[in-house]
């Protein structure tokens, strides 16, 4: 049996913040605003793992009114929804992700959020691909007010 989910987030760009991307610290003047530590990325990947699994998606599971997700890493949730999947006999079977960014330029960070997300998800390198591209100056992402991310997933009975 298989099972495909989307996921999508959006965060707006500040001071005062790291910018976190698949778990990677990108240097950049600003960061990303959030409960946690904002990693669009990730909480794309999550919500399509959540959502191909029927679980809901990471709001449900990590509620911003909870003070236990105040500043939390990302990958660690990821490790928790990675946990969830695996008690209903589920695996990745492969998750496609884009970041939509102005700037700053993603490309060297790229294979280093794809080896976190592949770690994490006890998924071979080959079953992730972390991809990143500019709105040609069009929308928030591309005025660089905020970062988004879109991913795609399959989920493979265990």
């Amino acid at each position: 049996m298989l099972r495909i989910g989307h996921g999508y987030d959006v965060h707006r760009l500040v001071e005062g913040r790291r910018l976190i991307l698949g778990g990677v610290e990108v240097p950049h003047t600003l960061g990303l605003l959030g409960h946690s530590d904002a990693d669009v990325l990730t909480h794309a990947v999550m919500d399509a793992l959540l959502g191909a699994a029927g679980l809901g998606d990471i709001g449900r599971h990590f509620p911003d009114t909870d003070p236990a997700y105040a500043g939390a890493d990302s990958l660690k949730l990821l490790d928790h929804v990675v946990e969830l999947l695996g008690a209903r006999g589920w695996q990745v079977g492969n998750v496609d992700a884009t970041i939509l960014a102005q700037r700053p330029k993603l490309a060297p960070y790229l294979e280093q959020m794809r080896e976190n997300l592949a770690a994490r998800m006890k998924a071979a390198l080959e079953q992730v691909n972390v991809k990143a591209t500019t709105e040609e100056k069009l929308g928030f992402t591309g005025a660089e007010e905020g970062i988004a991310a879109h991913a795609v997933c399959l989920l493979e009975r265990v």
